[in-house]
């Protein structure tokens, strides 16, 4: 099917699920994305897609790989995927997916000695994003977003992650106090990062079951957030440096982890 109007039913559905203005729906775009999507086996709702794309081998593969589990397959002029599109330069095609679970029970089978990342009031979903990425790329079990962190799944987020988010068990919601509970009813002991920490990450043993709790880069964790935890770590740093960019030093600390686990 084609589409030649802005005011398609489909094409405002795109544009509130790019806002946020429905939670039931993802919005993918972008043919690297999209693949990652379909390898996931999420649930394709539509795929609206340009014919220009549609001529390059590459992504018409693709392509015909989403139409044939997408309910609904539109094609669209490069100047109206502008309208629905997340970036300056729409990447050609777009998919709305039903929202991966995002609830506690994705983290219910995660085996013996976990590591798990828990973000808790990161607001940038690009941090969110990378985060994501770098617990996959570091073996982590799982991710937890507490309430007032970025949402996980929202276009910026899912662009940091590329397709992490897919496959990593993400719980999205819980408070603060709801995660601590939980960690504590696994016996998994939380690890707060904090600048002023007298204990540098390296001396901790990270083969235990471990959450690893990092917070907003402007103001770092509360001083109640920080006693909640088991422990406090911090990255030694040189010069006036104060601190580091929130998923750069989630990745320092979760590479220190999985290096332990490794030996």
């Amino acid at each position: 099917m084609h589409i030649t109007s802005r005011d398609n039913s489909l094409l405002r559905q795109a544009r509130a699920v790019r806002d946020g203005k429905t939670k039931d729906l993802i919005f993918v775009e972008g043919l690297r994305l999209c693949e990652e999507a379909f390898r996931s086996k999420l649930s394709i709702e539509a795929i609206i897609y340009s014919e220009q794309l549609a001529q390059k081998e590459r992504a018409a593969a693709t392509i015909a790989q989403l139409a044939g589990v997408a309910k609904r397959v539109v094609t669209v002029s490069e100047k109206l995927l502008e309208s629905v599109s997340y970036t300056k330069t729409p990447q050609g095609v777009v998919a709305l997916a039903v929202r991966p679970e995002s609830s506690e029970f994705v983290l219910s089978n995660l085996g013996e000695h976990p590591l798990i990342v828990v973000m808790h009031r990161v607001n940038n979903p690009v941090n969110v994003g990378a985060i994501i990425r770098t617990a996959e790329a570091a073996g982590a079990s799982g991710v937890i977003a507490t309430l007032n962190t970025s949402d996980p799944f929202s276009p910026k987020a899912l662009r940091g992650a590329m397709g992490s988010a897919f496959r990593l068990p993400v719980w999205a919601g819980p408070t603060y106090d709801d995660v601590i509970r939980w960690c504590e009813s696994r016996k998994i002991e939380t690890v707060s990062a904090d600048a002023e920490s007298p204990v540098p990450f390296t001396d901790i043993d990270w083969t235990l079951s471990r959450a690893l709790i990092v917070g907003p880069e402007s103001t770092g964790l509360s001083n109640s957030e920080l006693e909640a935890a088991d422990v406090s770590v911090c990255i030694p740093m040189r010069g006036p440096v104060e601190s580091l960019n929130v998923s750069v030093a989630t990745g320092i600390l979760l590479f220190e982890a999985a290096r332990q686990r490794r030996s």
